[in-house]
């Protein structure tokens, strides 16, 4: 399988040029795509097509990243050994821990899975997207002339409009970094990836991982609290963009509020969720473990609908993807004012309780 000739550009803004070309220069990459209009609304789009129409003409495939990221050297390498193995296919590298995107990753990291298909009901997160040439020629001449400023908001309907949403890599390989955000969504807080793995351990995975298609219905966590996407209902009236709160969506699942109750009151360990109450409250520690005994129970379904991974992916590296994803689901389902509270020890507690659910949740029928 011989590796795609892969083209590459940062988009940025003015104000953070010189970040964009340190990022730039360390990761390799060919171009800088600078906001045309830099004084005018702001526009993730805007500077997103400049970014698409850098893709070298004799490249098979373009990789765009923002300027607010952290990646690892080995970045090109591992996106062209992916483009190999999906020429014709959207490979996202970031997924937001906090999105239903994210709540779909970390499920399929818990199946051991390496990529999972995107939502078609969310925003396709853009913070490094990779497509074939011809499909990013194709994105730039659907987005020019577009109302729409956000491109993560526009690469969703353009996906849509294809009838295949992008693939998400599982195990990040590229991190957000800060929280100031020129295009309006500071007020989210803290936003980091969903599985940050480490490149050693994302190289195989992601070269030779199995792909989760449909991950059924997906549990998440949004300020709080806990809801869950069903299958298809981005073909309701709003989109798909409503939001679901678990109880009211339990009898679509196939599960009754009973047996989540008898599950808690069997495997709920007390003092953990005492622990996590004392920082962030009793609602938010039995919303928690209530979210990760439904993952739990989503992820032990989607494996073994995968069936056994194949024996060149590294079991350790596997079970590390595994324990990343768990670890963020605590601090992404806080609400934004809250995430800056958990420390290490909050984490760990969090991470803790969220393991009991997940392994409860895996007995479930």
């Amino acid at each position: 399988m011989s590796k795609p000739h892969v083209s590459s550009a940062v988009m940025t803004h003015p104000v953070r040029l010189g970040q964009a070309k340190d990022l730039a220069a360390r990761l390799r990459l060919d171009r800088l795509a600078v906001d045309p209009d830099p004084d005018g609304p702001p526009s993730a789009l805007r500077t997103a097509v400049v970014a698409w129409a850098a893709a070298d003409p004799e490249a098979d495939h373009h990789l765009v990243v923002q300027d607010d990221v952290d990646a690892p050297d080995e970045l090109l390498e591992i996106v062209a050994e992916a483009a190999a193995r999906f020429p014709d296919e959207a490979l996202v590298y970031y997924t937001n821990w906090h999105a239903r995107n994210g709540a779909a990753a970390r499920l399929a990291a818990l199946a051991g899975a390496s990529w999972v298909r995107a939502v078609p009901d969310e925003f396709t997160p853009s913070l490094a997207v990779c497509l074939p040439t011809a499909t990013a020629t194709a994105f730039r001449t659907f987005a020019r002339g577009s109302d729409e400023r956000h491109d993560d908001e526009l690469f969703s309907v353009f996906f849509r409009g294809r009838g295949r949403m992008g693939l998400l890599a599982v195990p990040n390989i590229v991190e957000h970094i800060g929280t100031s955000s020129i295009n309006g969504h500071a007020a989210q807080g803290i936003r980091l990836a969903v599985c940050p793995t480490p490149a050693a351990d994302a190289a195989p995975l992601l070269a030779k991982g199995r792909v989760l298609e449909e991950p059924g219905w997906i549990p998440y966590m949004r300020y709080g609290e806990g809801y869950i996407r069903l299958v298809g209902q981005e073909h309701g009236p709003d989109g798909g963009r409503g939001h679901h709160r678990w109880r009211e969506a339990l009898p679509a699942t196939g599960l009754s509020a009973e047996t989540v109750r008898a599950a808690r009151d069997a495997h709920l360990p007390e003092r953990l969720a005492a622990e996590v109450a004392r920082t962030f409250g009793d609602s938010f520690a039995e919303e928690l473990w209530t979210h990760c005994l439904l993952l739990g129970r989503q992820a032990a379904h989607a494996a073994r609908r995968l069936g056994p991974p194949p024996a060149d992916v590294p079991a350790a590296a596997l079970d590390r993807m595994r324990h990343s994803a768990v670890a963020t689901a605590g601090p992404a389902g806080l609400p934004p004012e809250r995430r800056p509270e958990a420390g290490p020890a909050e984490v760990r507690a969090m991470t803790d309780l969220a393991w009991s659910a997940v392994r409860a949740g895996e007995r479930l029928p």
